[in-house]
């Protein structure tokens, strides 16, 4: 990938959009790399943090020239692979961050939003400057309207404009605000509150977030009991219950059915 840096500073991997001469912009050929990155991550990432290199900008995502000639047959296809990328942020078995500093914009905060954190500098400002270029918004600015309100986020995406965190309702974007010198420390400390949960818990989790999202209530409460249910399917499940009894009560638990590491040795 031309423009994207892949970083593993256990247990976490570290997507760096690294272009800053050109606000971290990058090229169609770059996207099945970055999609590859993210679908296939190695059993022991804990953790996904996308970010931009220096300080100017998180990344506008794509070069403008990438819209220059394109037509309808070529167009459906490069929103597809941008869909396919967010689908697979959203979809991914670990806990995914966004780690913002300077611009946000298009694309690159429809990536933000798809993220389930996000860490912003007080230099960030996010917007979705598409209308501007003569496109609409599409794919995960639906996300939007969650976590501004349907009013603001018309205002954003029919307006075009940017807007920094003190425009923005208190708490909508961003989780943690840092200094823009400090974004990569800030980032790293709220990963270390999600660092010593299973892999397995995580993914079912966030699969979780994805139902509530997409189904009525009823049929969310519904699924989310197979979700439960099919937990104690994993060993990593039972040993994690386990350790935690443990450490609580300071016994050893007594499972016939399901022995754990403890009561084997």
């Amino acid at each position: 990938m031309r423009y994207i840096a892949v970083e593993r500073r256990d247990p976490h991997l570290w997507i760096t959009f690294d272009r800053p001469g050109k606000l971290n912009v990058l090229d169609a050929e770059d996207l099945p790399g970055l999609l590859d990155v993210i679908v296939n991550l190695d059993p022991g990432v804990r953790g996904l943090v996308f970010t931009g290199a220096g300080t100017k900008a998180f990344s506008a995502v794509m070069n403008i020239e990438t819209f220059v000639g394109m037509d309808r047959a070529s167009a459906k296809p490069f929103i597809g692979q941008l869909a396919g990328i967010m689908r697979a942020i959203r979809r991914a078995p670990v806990v995914t961050v966004a780690a913002v500093s300077g611009y946000c914009l298009g694309g690159a905060f429809e990536l933000a939003l798809a993220c389930d954190l996000r860490v912003a500098a007080t230099t960030a400002a996010f917007g979705l400057p598409e209308i501007k270029v003569g496109v609409p918004s599409v794919i995960d600015a639906a996300l939007l309207p969650g976590f501004v309100g349907l009013s603001k986020a018309r205002e954003m995406i029919l307006t075009g404009d940017l807007y920094t965190l003190d425009q923005l309702p208190p708490h909508s974007i961003a989780n943690v605000v840092s200094e823009p010198g400090l974004l990569d420390e800030a980032t790293g400390r709220l990963l270390e509150r999600t660092a010593t949960h299973t892999r397995t818990v995580t993914a079912a989790q966030r699969r979780l977030f994805d139902l509530w999202l997409n189904q009525p209530l009823d049929v969310a409460v519904e699924r989310s009991r197979d979700e439960f249910a099919g937990m104690f399917g994993a060993q990593e499940t039972r040993d994690q219950i386990a350790s935690h009894y443990r450490r609580i009560t300071g016994k050893i638990p007594v499972s016939p059915d399901h022995p754990t590491p403890w009561e084997q040795s």
